[in-house]
């Protein structure tokens, strides 16, 4: 494996990890005189480093910890200075900091997604067309997307606690705006504002778990807060049905502001902080981002990458039950129990497709060759799913969306590819970049399915299933053509 066996050197040691799914951290420190132990298992490696300082207090779950890494096959590590002083941290305080963030990362997945349960109220109480919902829902992701570079700065800077405590206060105040909205337009700046809000969320957890955990404990950290995020997705299938009948959705998005304040009250009084002192500035980050930008690998990359990520993102959070409802002809709350299955599914594709990647390279398929089959995989199954054939209905439906969910998280292993194959110093700008593709890829996606859509006649706010016939096969031809482009450059690699 490529970063099998790394030892500590010196000084001036560039100690990188990588992030699934949206993120990915060049960590540069100091070490003098210090030593790591290596260990191998099999044909991978797993590196350790020092846990404990020198007459530090047994930490609990430091053995269990050494297990899960030596499972994960885990062999990227935190400098040995680094390690021990994160082991001197009270382990109550770790945890805390891995909860907290986890749970303001779930309340930004529910954001994401809360849209797919208002559709039909919005468009029965406000007249919105599908092009209406489409431009609306993905103003979350524009404001998401404009938010990164300057929240990046602001993380570095102020640290997790405090940036994601004060944008938090956006997101309460975009909740407000949606709620009171009479029309389009207040609805469209209260999801801007969300977005802007929550843009720093997974950051801020990645950023705060490095500070207080081992880095070679990232990967599956990364992995635990995904799948706590992702029940977000469950939340805003059967759970927001359910309330939906109780509740209208101006009473929900003012509960969501309560509920989003007192998330920023949480982490500003009870998540611990390690400032950060910034190190880089807006321009130079663009600088950066510009050499990415120029970068051949980069674009051999992308366009797949943001199709698997802008479709999935788009369906999850807005047209699987429109989908659901005129193509299948299922009920709504069978639709709902299918978009909680999805949520599922794509918590277990995150863990487990870091874990299946490592796992396979062994037997020598490689990182880029694993990402790229999973995201065509992808459009396989939308295929499938588009398929009128009699054997994929009924109970084979449930199967098939659960492996919408699975390969619609694939494309979180492109951080990794980019992380392995840009300059060490560069890695957090390719990740940047390639975020804001994504994002950017989700706001087109959605706008376009409810364009598209437009151009049918509803009849009792259903469209013809060829209306939906001809966005998902748009999707799934573009999809193919990318995953072409993607495998020239895994033949050029060799």
């Amino acid at each position: 494996m490529p970063h099998a066996n790394r030892q500590a050197k010196a000084r001036d040691v560039i100690m990188k990890y990588e992030i699934a799914p949206l993120a990915a951290v060049a960590v540069t420190s100091r070490v003098n005189g210090c030593k790591a132990e290596t260990t191998g298992r099999g044909t991978g490696a797993v590196t350790t480093a020092e846990d404990r300082s020198a007459g530090a207090p047994f930490d609990a779950g430091a053995l269990f910890w050494r297990t899960i890494a030596a499972m994960t096959s885990a062999d990227l590590s935190r400098p040995p200075e680094s390690t021990a002083a994160a082991a001197r941290q009270p382990a109550s305080a770790r945890w805390r900091v891995l909860a907290i963030f986890s749970l303001g990362f779930l309340v930004s997945y529910i954001y994401r997604g809360v849209n797919l349960g208002f559709a039909p109220h919005l468009t029965r109480e406000l007249g919105l067309g599908a092009a209406d919902l489409g431009l609306l829902t993905s103003f979350y992701f524009l404001g998401f997307a404009a938010a990164q570079l300057p929240a990046g700065l602001l993380l570095d800077r102020f640290g997790p606690r405090r940036t994601e405590a004060a944008l938090l206060l956006v997101a309460v105040a975009g909740s407000l705006v949606f709620a009171l909205a009479p029309g389009m337009a207040g609805l469209a700046v209260g999801r801007m504002l969300i977005g802007i809000g929550v843009s720093v969320c997974l950051g801020a957890a990645i950023q705060a778990l490095s500070m207080w955990f081992p880095l070679s404990r990232m990967p599956l950290l990364n992995g635990v807060v995904m799948a706590i995020g992702g029940l977000g997705a469950v939340v805003v299938g059967a759970p927001l049905a359910w309330l939906l009948s109780l509740a209208g959705w101006r009473t929900l998005s003012f509960a969501m502001g309560g509920i989003t304040l007192a998330m920023a009250v949480l982490l500003w009084f009870a998540a611990p902080e390690a400032r950060r002192p910034g190190k880089e500035s807006l321009a130079e980050q663009l600088r950066g981002t510009a050499q990415i930008l120029r970068s051949g690998f980069f674009w051999r990359v992308v366009p797949l990458t943001l199709l698997n990520q802008g479709i999935f993102l788009a369906v999850q959070t807005l047209w699987v039950g429109a989908f659901m409802r005129d193509v299948p002809g299922l009920a709504p709350d069978a639709g709902a129990r299918l978009v909680s299955v999805i949520g599922f599914a794509m918590m277990a594709g995150c863990v487990g497709a870091g874990w299946a990647a490592r796992h396979l390279e062994r037997i020598g398929v490689s990182l880029y060759a694993f990402a790229g089959l999973g995201m065509t995989m992808f459009a396989v199954v939308q295929g499938l799913l588009m398929a009128p054939l009699p054997f994929l209905q009924g109970p084979a439906q449930g199967a098939l969306w659960a492996a919408f969910g699975v390969f619609g998280s694939s494309g979180i292993l492109a951080y990794a590819v980019l992380a392995r194959n840009v300059p060490d110093h560069l890695i957090g700008r390719a990740t940047t970049a390639l975020t804001l593709t994504v994002f950017l890829s989700t706001f087109v996606c959605q706008v376009g399915v409810g364009y598209v859509l437009d151009f049918w006649p509803a009849v009792d706010g259903r469209y013809p299933r060829a209306a939906h016939m001809t966005v998902w096969g748009i999707f799934v031809a573009l999809q193919l053509l990318a995953a072409l482009w993607y495998a020239l450059g895994a033949r050029r690699r060799g």
